[in-house]
Formats: C-alpha cells, structure tokens, sequence
C-alpha cells in the first residue's frame, strides 16, 4: 500500500507547500496584512468565487450527475454551521474569534478532498494523476492567503493566523492523502463528484459570505477595485495552459487519461432520433 501512496503523497506535499508559499509570502507582512485585512478579504473573495465557480464547480459536474444537489447542500451547510456558532457562541463572547471558525473548516474540507482526489486519481493511472494533480495545484495558492486574512480579520495574532491557515489549508490536502489511500479503490467517481461538489458549495458561501463582510465597511472605489484584482488573479490562473494537455491525446479515452481532473466516469450516448 505504500508503494502505491508514493506518487499522490508527494503530489500532496508539493500542493501543501504551494498553498505554504502564499502564506508566507503574506504572514511576513503581519502588520500590513492586519491593517488591510477587509481588502484582502475581497481580493480572496473575488479569487475564491472566480475559481470555484470556474474549475472546482465544473469539475464536480462533470463527475456526478448528483453534484448541483451536493453544492448546493455544501452552501447551506456552511450557512447553518456559521448560525450554529453564533447562537452559541455569541461574537461578544468569543472577541468575534468564532465568525472565523465556518470559513476556515470549509478551506480545510475543501483541501482534505483534494488529497482524496489525487489518491483516488492516481490509482486510476499514473497520467490520469499527473494531470490532476497539476490543476488541482494551480489554486492551492491563494488557499493560504485567504485563510490567513479571514483569520486576521477575525482578531487573531500574525502568528496564530499562521499556524492555524497552515493547518487548514496545507496540512490537511497530504492528510487526505493519507486517510483515503486504503479506501481509494471504493470511491467511485460519483462519490468523489458529490465530495468536491459539497466543497465547492461550502467555499461559495465562504467567498459571498464571510470574505465579503468588508463591503460594508470599506469605501465603495476600494472594494470594487480590491474584488476585481481577486478575480483577474484567478482568471490568470485558470487560463495557465495546463489545463489544455488533454486536448491533443491520441484520441481514445478509454483510460481516462486525461481532463485536469480525472474522476469522470462512461457517459451513455444519447438515444438516437
């Protein structure tokens, strides 16, 4: 069994340090990021919403037949879980620390899912895990960074933010990796499908919901201009061409050798007229 971890583990450990390397590159600036905390939240927003709905969402689609139904259940489960915590855990009472918790689990969901896919893909065929493997790291970056800013947005030390975006947001994609890779060959395509498509709706509700709390406090001209860097970054990274290395195959699919994420499973043709 280990033999066959090795490949989606190290493809694990290089997304974790992709996503380690936006936290960093915004943790050294602790008190500048503290200070713009409600800007960079939008930017994340704008790049969170753009990817999701860009690569993650379709990606789900694709996959399961069900994913609509499992996104829009991951929307609303972040929805209930952030009224949960806070009729319990009332924002005077926690220093508005709990508000943080829904988006920060729903990042960490998200990565742990990610470390599924790269098991199960990879059982599937080592290219069918590559090309996985290399779109899916594409967004790993700018997970860091958005966990980190709804961290110190919610009142958290430079250092707490760290610690705690580095757990959610780079730790938990090898993690998946690990805890899935004995279960990899009873997942279906569907089941992984439905996973990611829950994730994405939980990330929906981060991106127009938490991250997007500074529009009312921030000048217009600023949140505007603070949106649109998000979204152009994450259409920058989306249209990398990696994401076009499936195109120009032999033409035979019976493999599943290529698509960025290879858990699509045999459509039927339509019937005939």
């Amino acid at each position: 069994m280990f033999e066959s971890m090795q490949a989606p583990l190290f493809f694990g450990l290089i997304a974790a340090f992709v996503t380690t390397i936006g936290l960093i590159a915004v943790a050294m600036r602790g008190d500048w990021s503290a200070r713009f905390s409600a800007v960079i939240g939008l930017a994340a927003a704008g790049m969170l919403v753009t990817l999701t709905l860009l690569h993650i969402a379709p990606e789900a689609f694709a996959a399961s037949p069900r994913a609509p139904y499992f996104m829009l259940a991951g929307f609303l489960g972040g929805l209930i879980l952030n009224y949960t915590l806070s009729t319990f855990f009332p924002e005077g009472a926690g220093g508005g620390r709990i508000a943080a918790v829904t988006p920060v689990l729903a990042i960490a969901i998200h990565s742990l899912i990610d470390g599924v896919i790269y098991s199960v893909t990879f059982a599937a065929s080592f290219s069918a895990g590559v090309y996985a493997a290399v779109s899916l790291i594409l967004h790993e970056f700018p997970e860091g960074v958005i966990a980190f800013a709804i961290l110190r947005r919610h009142n958290f030390t430079n250092r707490q933010s760290f610690l705690f975006a580095f757990l959610a947001a780079s730790a938990t994609t090898p993690l998946g990796v690990i805890l899935s890779s004995p279960f990899m060959y009873f997942l279906g395509p569907e089941a992984i499908g439905a996973l990611f498509a829950a994730s994405a709706g939980l990330l929906l509700y981060v991106a127009t919901g938490p991250l997007m709390a500074p529009l009312k406090e921030e000048p217009p001209v600023r949140s505007l201009v603070a949106l649109s860097l998000g979204v152009l970054t994450a259409l920058i990274i989306s249209m990398l061409p990696v994401h076009d290395h499936h195109d120009h195959g032999s033409g035979h699919d019976h493999d599943h050798d290529h698509g960025p994420i290879i858990m699509e499973a045999p459509r039927p043709l339509p019937d005939e007229i």
